[in-house]
């Protein structure tokens, strides 16, 4: 099979690249620039979102087309400019997708487009699960529902999967490598009251359950891309410096990160319980359902 990626090389994009080409199937990177990329046995390069760039004349007979573009998240404090590029970024990109899509004779089967958690409404009470079609309030709500939207734009006959992401967790890079430091320090604590959901997943559970919804045809739609069994903040925490073998005793105030990050502390002091009932009604067994073990792992390689 012959896989398009947009993103690839991101966290999530680099990973979903090792396992397609473990399974054997041929990886095409979209990248603004190829130049100082090299080519690999089942790795090419096609350059995209150039004024001369026509990547469909390369893209013809891909099967899939993955679209994880994006500007991230964490890259900076939540200005009016950083909101706005963080929307643009997401918007062209998929937009992008679906002109390419449109302009190919053979069609792709199957566009996977890049989705978060933050569709959902924060909530210490609720479970949400895919079949919650109500978008919640503020900023990442706003652009994950209009992210969606774009990607709804792809031919009739294209199977639409919207990858909604929890906290992904890796040792490389993301929210964990970030959370680290004090843990390793000893001066690792609750993040706000810690009573809010943390709803994780395996940065390995994430390449593969993407890959599954590839090839298994009835998997469409928003899916949750989260472990079975989200945890609270604080017992997120208690886990880590378990793992670690740290103390776990000195809380941060809300009030300090408010201060410390703006807007964008809303990725740690709010959050939601859910649940990737799709994946797991289409089959999908998850390598990592438990945050222990996930954790163990990731640290102890």
């Amino acid at each position: 099979m012959k896989v398009s990626i947009a993103g690839g090389s991101g966290l999530i994009g680099q990973a979903v690249t090792k396992e397609l080409l473990s399974e054997g199937h041929q990886v095409v990177i979209l990248t603004r620039n190829k130049s100082n990329k090299k080519e690999s046995n089942g790795i090419s390069y096609v350059e995209w979102l150039k004024e001369d760039a026509f990547p469909e004349k390369e893209l013809e007979g891909v099967d899939a087309m993955i679209n994880l573009a994006g500007e991230n998240l964490n890259s900076g404090r939540w200005t009016s400019d950083k909101k706005k590029e963080i929307l643009e970024s997401r918007i062209d990109a998929t937009r992008e997708t679906v002109r390419i899509m449109e302009n190919l004779e053979q069609k792709p089967s199957v566009l996977i487009n890049g989705s978060a958690v933050g569709f959902y409404d924060s909530s210490y009470s609720k479970t949400y699960t895919e079949q919650d079609r109500e978008a919640g309030d503020g900023f990442l709500a706003d652009v994950v529902k209009q992210w969606e939207e774009e990607a709804l734009k792809a031919p009739s006959d294209v199977r639409v999967v919207f990858t909604r992401f929890g906290i992904v967790l890796s040792a490389e890079e993301g929210a964990l490598k970030k959370m680290l430091p004090p843990f390793k320090m000893g001066a690792g604590g609750k993040l706000g009251t810690g009573e809010q959901w943390m709803s994780w997943i395996h940065i390995e559970d994430v390449a593969k359950a993407l890959a599954y919804c590839i090839t298994n045809k009835e998997i469409k739609g928003p899916v949750n891309f989260t472990a079975p069994n989200p945890e609270k903040m604080k017992n997120f925490g208690k886990s880590l410096a378990d793992v670690l073998n740290r103390p776990f005793w000195a809380p941060v105030p809300s009030t300090v990160l408010h201060i410390v990050l703006g807007e964008m502390s809303m990725l740690v002091l709010e959050g939601q319980r859910v649940l990737p009932k799709k994946l797991q009604e289409n089959g999908y067994t998850f390598t990592y359902p438990h945050l222990k073990e996930a954790l163990n792992d990731l640290l102890k390689k």
